[in-house]
């Protein structure tokens, strides 16, 4: 559905946008991005979290200031002086990513080995080797494999597929797409714009995403509980991420619902705040 004028009109800073966009064709029906809202659900996060399909290896190459900034747990706060590590990626990343997601020690070397990689950076030995599984490989295959193009598109598109983001997509829910990719909000304008743009260049302008069917309840709601009942009512509110999770977040969220719509405000969702809903 998108041509290559498009995607490089989308991305001009791209590097090889003539691999990404054949790579795109090999692989984007394999992950079911195959209707515009995910096609610009998936180029628009993407898009944003590269650089504009500029960056597929994470760029570890931090000042002292910085490395005390970003990653003061390791250095200003743990001990260490920063001015020796500064400008030395393969040192920072054996420091920051040590004996966790997987990763041996710093000795080990997995820091490094496992670094980011891919337009939706892949870090750390233990989403290495889930990777690796799926499509077939063992882990340095697959490490030779992240500094293609290809690779670095389908390891993007493998945690798109894993943590479940087309259906994000299909509601037009560019918020909750970003904090499930990011974390929080970090440039969620920009990934809105290419979000719009892209539907308009697919001929999407009046579309608009379905509404939310009716909820239906069997239980009283509180923190603790997870289900799709939770996703369910937290949709319902407007509440996001919509995750089935019932957080200390989420009864914050009910306790506004509920003085708004003028229902005793406990934050747990019972007979009444079901109702409503």
């Amino acid at each position: 559905m998108l041509t290559k004028p498009m995607f490089k009109s989308l991305f001009p800073k791209a590097k090889k946008p003539a691999e990404i966009h054949k790579a795109m064709g090999a692989l984007f029906e394999k992950y079911e991005i195959n209707s515009p809202q995910r096609i610009a659900g998936f180029l628009a996060q993407c898009g944003h979290e590269s650089g504009g399909f500029r960056l597929n290896v994470e760029n570890l190459n931090y000042s002292a200031k910085a490395l005390d900034a970003v990653f003061g747990k390791y250095f200003a706060r743990g001990g260490r002086d920063s001015s020796e590590y500064e400008r030395q990626p393969e040192k920072i990343a054996n420091i920051v990513y040590a004996s966790r997601m997987g990763n041996g020690d710093t000795a080990s070397g997995d820091g490094w080995r496992f670094r980011g990689r891919g337009y939706i950076q892949l870090t750390g030995r233990n989403n290495y080797e889930k990777f690796a599984e799926s499509v077939g490989m063992d882990v340095d295959e697959v490490i030779e494999y992240l500094d293609t193009v290809q690779g670095s598109l389908e390891s993007a598109l493998w945690f798109w597929d894993t943590n479940g983001l087309n259906k994000y997509c299909d509601s037009g829910d560019v918020k909750t797409m970003t904090k499930r990719i990011n974390g929080g909000y970090n440039g969620l304008e920009d990934r809105q714009h290419h979000w719009d743009e892209i539907l308009h260049m697919l001929g999407e302008d009046d579309w608009e995403a379905p509404a939310a069917p009716k909820a239906s309840f069997d239980r009283v709601l509180s923190v603790g509980m997870k289900g799709d009942d939770v996703a369910a009512m937290q949709a319902a509110m407007g509440i996001s991420p919509a995750d089935g999770v019932f957080g200390r977040g989420t009864k914050r969220a009910v306790k506004a619902w509920q003085e708004a719509n003028g229902l005793g405000a406990d934050g747990v969702a019972g007979p009444a705040t079901l109702g409503k809903l």
